[in-house]
């Protein structure tokens, strides 16, 4: 990084959260003030403690600030004299709601809430977490390659995160061509985020390889995923952040190829054999069901390089077993 950066304050919604705190903890060691948000500032302790354990040791340039999604307080204070955010904050639920529209309005919303403030702040650029949610949902994925060009349409699901991510993705696009000045954004779209899980509030993808080591999971799910390492996710926030060429673009962010359930059990059998005792005897999917999609944006025009597949696996692994 430059020494110019050293200077420029950037905002990182949600620091509580998995991807929230490896931005931060990225942003720190190149040298940046940081400002982030929490829903309530009794996690704030929490966080100083895993920021610390990763390797933090002055928090001169951290501040906290508390603001809610779902209301107007406190975001002018959040984005008050910075140069970028990171919008990383959004709900992601363990299981379905009743109502889409518990997971919907406060991802719109709080985007366009974020979006308005830095605005009116005078912030160059907002990166925006979308994911794949937003991307790979409507076309049939045989024979299709997914890319940044293809967008799920939110009719076609009757799944609440799906429709939150690509409602919400895509409110944030109309407001930057239609009421953003001269903002810029750019947005990452992470598939299956994996690695070493920090604290309690790892991903839902993490949730997974628990479920495996636990012996929970008793059968393969019918379903295939890209994988991606936490710490490659917030390296292409960075990336996205600071690129001249990442404004208006939006990137997906995997590791190349897919995985199934039955491959992520067969690699912690081969490589962490003592931590595979209570894993199932799973069966492997069909090919029918691997999907396929492509890094190749990011890495050209960004010169992301993510970890593979099976590092970001075996990281989780090994952090949910210390």
């Amino acid at each position: 990084m430059k020494n110019s950066t050293k200077q420029e304050t950037v905002l990182v919604t949600g620091g509580s959260g998995f991807i929230g705190i490896y931005c931060i903890l990225q942003l720190l060691k190149a040298g940046y003030t940081v400002k982030t948000t929490l829903r309530s500032l009794s996690r704030k302790d929490e966080v100083l403690a895993l920021l610390k354990e990763a390797g933090i040791q002055s928090f001169d340039k951290l501040e906290f600030v508390e603001a809610d999604l779902t209301t107007d307080l406190n975001w002018n204070k959040a984005v008050t004299g910075c140069t970028y955010v990171l919008h990383v904050a959004s709900p992601f639920p363990a299981g379905e709601p009743t109502d889409a529209n518990e997971l919907i309005v406060p991802a719109r919303d709080g985007a366009l809430r974020v979006l308005k403030a830095a605005r009116d702040a005078g912030v160059k650029r907002v990166v925006l977490t979308s994911s794949f949610a937003a991307i790979g949902y409507s076309k049939n994925p045989k024979d299709h390659i997914f890319t940044e060009k293809d967008w799920t349409d939110p009719e076609l699901t009757d799944r609440a995160y799906i429709k939150s991510k690509t409602i919400a993705e895509k409110a944030a696009w109309d407001f930057i061509s239609s009421e953003g000045g001269g903002m810029e954004l750019s947005v990452i779209n992470p598939v299956g985020v994996f690695g070493p899980a920090l604290g309690k509030d790892y991903s839902t993808s993490i949730g997974l390889v628990k479920g495996l080591l636990d012996g929970h999971i008793q059968e393969t799910l019918p379903f295939t995923f890209g994988v991606v390492d936490v710490r490659d996710v917030a390296a292409i926030h960075l990336l996205a952040m600071t690129q001249p060429a990442a404004g208006g673009e939006r990137f997906l962010a995997t590791a190349s190829g897919i995985m199934s359930l039955y491959e992520v059990a067969e690699l912690i059998r081969k490589e962490k054999p003592a931590l595979a005792g209570n894993i199932a005897d799973l069966q492997p999917l069909d090919e029918s069901l691997y999907i396929a999609m492509s890094n190749q944006k990011a890495q050209q025009l960004l010169g992301w390089q993510p970890r593979s597949k099976e590092e970001a696996i075996l990281a989780s692994v090994d952090s949910l077993s210390n």
